[in-house]
């Protein structure tokens, strides 16, 4: 395992399986209100999955299941490849109270085995902040291409670069290249106190033409980028959206 991902694999496997408990309730609860609408879980790309009984996805970095699991309900046959231990107990019991299944592959991404998983699925999806988790883009790009059968899809939906600076007053200098570490993502929802015991993650953070490019280099065929307002609609881009086919 790389040494990057070894330190962001002590760092999600500190108190996320609490944590989800905390924010999204119990994996019976959480799967309540999926069940009630799955695809409106998918939330601003659920037009994107409407026609997906039957395809193979591959949800990267799938973290607690909260994706994964509207997917299997819509019909698709869902596999995920997380790095956490804890994120996957979740998963897995989420999946289960919901009356669906998926297999949950609990690995650093660089290690999938493309000897079993290339060219395997239909249609990739990643969402949420993910890149920043990987110091080697290139390679993170070559095998999702690997993983997708040809004429598959690929969702890729993170950060936008743009909306991190803005929102950072400055601080962040959009060219830095250099790995950095950071809080877990969660380690807010915890007191102050306890927030001293949580390990760093470590992050690289990239332009908008690095990730753009990365697709392109990695053989992808670029069919559309989309920006998405803050989460409270605010007027800065807070998130994008690649598509792309192999």
């Amino acid at each position: 395992m790389h040494e990057q991902s070894e330190i962001n694999k002590k760092a999600w496997e500190y108190r996320a399986y609490e944590f989800w408990n905390k924010r999204d309730g119990s994996p019976e609860e959480k799967a309540r209100l999926i069940l009630e609408n799955p695809l409106a879980s998918l939330k601003k790309h659920k037009n994107l999955f409407e026609h997906v009984r039957g395809k193979k996805v591959a949800n990267l970095c799938g973290s607690n299941g909260r994706k994964a699991v509207p997917l299997a309900l819509l019909g698709a046959e869902v596999t995920v490849f997380d790095i956490s231990e804890e994120n996957r107990k979740y998963a897995l019991e989420l999946a289960a109270s919901a009356n669906t299944t998926l297999e949950y592959i609990v690995t650093d991404i660089y290690d999938i085995d493309l000897k079993e998983y290339g060219g395997d699925f239909d249609l990739l999806y990643l969402e949420g902040g993910i890149l920043h988790y990987f110091s080697d883009l290139e390679k993170f790009m070559s095998i999702l291409y690997a993983l997708l059968n040809d004429g598959g899809n690929l969702v890729l939906s993170d950060f936008h670069p743009l909306g991190r600076c803005i929102s950072s007053h400055g601080e962040v200098n959009y060219f830095d290249t250099e790995l950095k570490n950071g809080d877990v993502a969660y380690k807010g929802a915890f007191d102050i106190e306890e927030q001293k015991d949580f390990p760093d993650v470590s992050i690289r953070l990239y332009t908008l033409s690095d990730i753009i490019n990365s697709v392109v280099a990695s053989g992808f065929r670029l069919r559309k980028f989309d920006e998405h307002r803050g989460w409270n609609n605010e007027n800065i881009p807070w998130e994008f959206t690649i598509l792309a086919d192999k």
